[in-house]
């Protein structure tokens, strides 16, 4: 099992759907305090995460714990989630207590059987699975089970630079971003060029990784509600690769636009909206905190991502916590990540976050969590009066956060990413066409899961 698992893990990358039964409910832990019903001592070691390589969100919900539970001894790998060093802990015969993965492969170790179900857990701490979003609990639970607790809410919105927009006779609050076509001219009258030079991308679809969004966004999910059926081959999922990938177009093709946009300066004062490099694209959200960093005045609009039948919504993932099957010390594992993930724990971070920021006179965007009580405090007043458009854009992110879609777990979770990712590749670079690519993307996904579900 484990060399089948190791094998799969050298496809596996954290990375980045439907409704699914949600998961068992009890009243409690994710809510507020998180003092545990049973003793918590021991030596206890997390896999993926990190207290002295971390930030303070991080390090303030660790002491927390620490404070709480004295007798605990609590140890970190300091560092990110990887699959293949995972895999050969579990191997050893010494697997971690806790590990921090992607919400978006946990279905591959959930299939395999390496990860605990929640369900004694939930009882011990008395956690509330109600608290959490409705796209990040689906994302961790098989058959009314839950197997791990979501940590953070990553979300996908539009970006727009008012500048590029005012400049091209367009408005960036009425642009129906639901119209395909309208996204089209747009994206021609956006994209500006010095003869065959190119000085501005007029709209970036990213691609290969954002091609779910534009797929939910034609109504052809890539993936079934159960995560089963790789649905690929479905004609909406390459009409929306088709569209988006011609949107390189107006540049001049992919390569001369992944050449311009290779020369950006991505997370510094002159990035590609601060230096008019960038009209437009997608992106998560964790990126206005790089822009409130170095670009707390820059000049955007932040919507929503829609339907082509105008609803809003956005793709929602993160990471999660979960108790690896051979765990020598579950219970106390199980405070720790009801600790990790509860609100009380999750206010106590966003405080001195905002202390800091503050203190330093720089904008402060919150912290966005899974848990929703968490956020209903941790976004009640961020004062963020001197930057407007900061404003406006973290309030776009809250109001979309409810319309979450994700992934669901899939037992080949790698696969299936792997096989979409090749084929969206395949037709960036001129290879294949996209129902062509897709089709045989699809019957690459479906043998995958179909062997991984066995």
């Amino acid at each position: 099992l484990l060399v089948a698992l190791l094998t799969a893990a050298l496809l596996l990358a954290a990375c980045g759907g439907g409704e699914e039964e949600a998961a068992p409910q009890a009243s409690g832990g994710a809510s507020g305090g998180s003092e545990s019903a049973v003793e918590v001592s021991g030596p206890l070691f997390a896999f993926g995460f990190g207290y002295e390589s971390g930030d303070e969100i991080a390090k303030v919900r660790i002491d927390r714990f620490r404070e709480e539970y004295p007798d605990a001894n609590v140890t970190f790998s300091e560092s990110g989630f990887e699959a293949q060093p995972f895999l050969s802990a579990l191997a050893s015969g010494e697997p971690p207590d806790m590990v921090n993965m992607p919400r978006n492969t946990i279905g591959t170790y959930i299939a395999r059987g390496v990860l605990a179900p929640l369900d004694d857990c939930i009882a011990q701490e008395g956690i509330d699975m109600g608290v959490f979003y409705d796209s990040a609990v689906q994302q961790v639970t098989v058959d009314g089970t839950a197997y791990a607790l979501p940590e953070f809410l990553n979300s996908r919105i539009w970006i727009l630079s008012n500048p590029a927009f005012e400049e091209a006779g367009l408005d960036p609050e009425t642009i129906d971003l639901s119209d395909w076509d309208a996204i089209a001219d747009a994206n021609e009258q956006l994209t500006k060029m010095s003869g065959n030079r190119l000085n501005r991308i007029g709209i970036d679809p990213k691609l290969p990784e954002f091609l779910p969004l534009w797929a939910w966004a034609n109504d052809s999910p890539m993936i079934s509600e159960d995560g089963l059926q790789s649905q690929l081959e479905a004609p909406g999922v390459a009409e929306a690769l088709e569209f988006s990938n011609g949107l390189h177009e107006a540049a001049g093709g992919r390569t001369k636009f992944l050449d311009f946009r290779d020369t950006w300066d991505f997370f510094g004062e002159d990035n590609q909206f601060a230096a008019d490099q960038l009209a437009a694209n997608p992106f998560e959200q964790w990126y206005l905190n790089v822009l409130a960093d170095v670009s707390p005045n820059v000049d955007i609009t932040v919507r929503p991502f829609e339907t082509r039948s105008g609803e809003p919504f956005t793709w929602s993932d993160g990471n999660a916590w979960a108790i690896p099957a051979e765990a020598s010390n579950p219970e106390a594992a199980c405070a720790f990540i009801s600790t990790m993930t509860n609100a009380e724990t999750w206010i106590e971070a966003a405080e001195l976050r905002t202390k800091n920021r503050n203190q330093d006179k720089e904008p402060n965007l919150g912290v966005y969590t899974a848990n929703r009580e968490a956020d209903e405090v941790i976004f009640e007043d961020l004062k963020l009066d001197k930057w407007p458009n900061l404003e406006q854009a973290v309030q776009t992110v809250l109001d979309v956060q409810e319309s979450g879609r994700s992934i669901p777990p899939s037992p080949a979770a790698a696969a299936y990413e792997t096989a979409w990712t090749t084929a969206v590749n395949e037709v960036m670079t001129g290879g294949g066409e996209p129902a062509a690519a897709l089709q045989a993307a699809d019957q690459e996904a479906q043998e995958a899961i179909e062997a991984a579900a066995r």
